[in-house]
């Protein structure tokens, strides 16, 4: 009798320990499967912020427009590829009329981004026709394009890393072409640009095209994986991106684009694990409503340290 308890006392924490390193792994799998759709939204805000200089607050409606049209033109039998371009396109859209608004009609780059943003809300209701479309057992990109002995967990992952490296080189061979230095020319400098005959206004309206659409993509991706799209979904998108952008630059500080890009997306991972590590650290007691908070904090405290840093370094400095 003492053998078969202790037998089953092993058996059972050998069952427990297995079943902890399985979610263990599908946790981390899962942070770097949000973080990787994630740095195409950093990708966004880093053409917006910080090559064009423009605060666009689009992003946060821009992203539930991409899920918005991809999984409503799924569920209703499309093509999720082709789904996934119109989104693309839609994202576009959005981030064309933005600039239009500022460049057009003299609106605040701010105060027009808030206006798409706003309008963007109505906009993806209507597309949707309810706050939600479940996409359950409809066919997405990631069920398409996954091998049958690959777990979906797995799958995922690898499918997204391919979209993003993809994306990253676009961007770097785009952002090298004379189009894209343009664009970078505008947003150093626009009246330096406008003085070498760049049309600085077609630039600045080429450029948050092509920032929400990529914020648009990830969005359509986000919903793929997430079994549908929902109308709440882009809360917060924006201060996402930002985080992975200051945490990138600060990771990996660089002056090429070709690294500022890479930047962004470790940053963007970077984000997912320490959310995930928050949210799964039993100590802590935090639990899924505390995204945003813990979201909130971890952007205060990376943009907090740099300066932290330099004063540390000033001191030292001022003591020798």
């Amino acid at each position: 009798m003492r053998t078969y308890s202790a037998w089953a006392l092993y058996a059972h924490a050998e069952y427990v320990f297995k079943e902890s390193l399985f979610m263990s792994l599908y946790t981390l799998l899962g942070a770097l499967e949000i973080g990787l759709i994630f740095s195409l939204v950093a990708l966004g805000v880093l053409i917006s912020f910080r090559i064009l200089s423009f605060p666009d607050l689009t992003v946060d409606g821009s992203f539930p427009l991409g899920g918005a049209v991809a999984a409503t033109m799924i569920a209703t039998g499309h093509d999720p590829f082709f789904a996934t371009a119109v989104a693309i396109g839609a994202g576009a859209i959005a981030g064309y009329l933005t600039a239009w608004l500022n460049v057009r009609l003299k609106i605040l780059a701010l105060l027009a981004s808030i206006l798409m943003m706003t309008a963007l809300y109505s906009i993806n209701l209507r597309i949707m026709g309810k706050p939600n479309v479940p996409l359950i057992s409809e066919p997405t990109i990631f069920s398409v394009l996954q091998p049958e002995w690959i777990p979906d967990y797995v799958a995922r992952p690898l499918i997204l890393v391919v979209v993003v490296v993809v994306a990253k080189l676009l961007l770097d061979w785009f952002f090298s072409s004379e189009i894209g230095l343009a664009m970078r020319a505008t947003g150093a400098n626009e009246r330096m640009a406008r003085a070498q005959g760049i049309a600085t206004g077609r630039a600045t309206l080429a450029a948050m095209a092509l920032s929400n659409a990529l914020v648009a993509l990830a969005g359509a991706l986000f919903a793929q994986t997430q079994g549908g799209a929902d109308i709440s979904m882009g809360i917060g998108t924006i201060v996402i991106g930002l985080a992975a952008v200051i945490i990138g630059e600060n990771i990996l500080p660089a002056r090429r684009l070709v690294w500022a890009t890479f930047a962004v997306i470790i940053g963007a991972i970077v984000y997912r694990f320490f959310i995930a590590l928050a949210l799964n650290s039993d100590f802590i007691g935090l639990q899924a409503q505390d995204l945003n908070l813990i979201t909130a904090l971890l952007v205060m405290v990376v943009l907090v340290l740099p300066l932290a840093k330099r004063k540390f370094l000033v001191r030292k400095k001022g003591g020798a």
